[in-house]
């Protein structure tokens, strides 16, 4: 990926999207091979880590925390909307569907609590994490910096966020939280080669 301002702001689009979409799906539970019981929103979210630590490689440290930055306020607007989109008036002939709205984002509010809280202070460590690793490495063993800051973030997320999201609601939370950090780090090891990809022509050695 080349370093350039249209790039930048395609990442961030995408990042935002990403967080979005993880606050709107989290409300659905599955379950993945009859064991691992997590949020729907454990794959739209994981992309974000991909994303800061893409723009960390290219644009450095102080980019990649605006991108944090920018991150949460998109999440706090888009909460506002869903929060006014739900108590403006229902047509009579449509109420069911009102009571499906409501069923879907009626626990906005606490799943962004939870989502604000988990992300800043995770968002915020992976930056931090991932250029103490850049600092000492430079350009050699990015895959080192990239798993090590993700893995240490998605574990501080997933705790944060399961304790506030869930709790009272799901049995066995932690069980949940094992599981939802597990496939996280399947899905951190998983994205190291579209991290080589997006950052190699920042790439002298390996």
């Amino acid at each position: 990926m080349k370093k350039t301002n249209n790039n930048l702001v395609l990442l961030n689009v995408l990042f935002a999207i990403s967080l979005v979409v993880a606050n709107v799906v989290a409300g659905k539970i599955i379950m993945l091979f009859g064991i691992f019981v997590l949020p729907a929103a454990v794959v739209s979210y994981a992309f974000t880590f991909l994303i800061t630590d893409v723009i960390g490689e290219l644009w450095g440290k102080e980019e990649a925390q605006k991108t944090v930055k920018r991150g949460l306020i998109a999440q706090i607007f888009a909460s506002l909307l869903i929060l006014m989109a739900q108590y403006l008036p229902v047509a009579p002939f449509a109420s069911d569907m009102q009571n499906a709205f409501n069923s879907l984002l009626g626990q906005n509010w606490r799943f962004a609590l939870a989502s604000l809280t988990a992300y800043y202070i995770s968002q915020t460590n992976d930056v931090y994490i991932f250029h103490k690793f850049k600092i000492k490495h430079g350009s050699k063993h990015k895959w080192i910096r990239n798993n090590i800051s993700t893995m240490t973030s998605q574990f501080i997320d997933t705790g944060i966020f399961i304790t506030i999201a869930f709790w009272g609601v799901v049995p066995n939370i932690w069980i949940m939280i094992l599981s939802q950090y597990l496939i996280k780090l399947c899905l951190a090891a998983a994205d190291t080669p579209f991290f080589y990809m997006l950052t190699r022509g920042d790439e002298k050695v390996g």
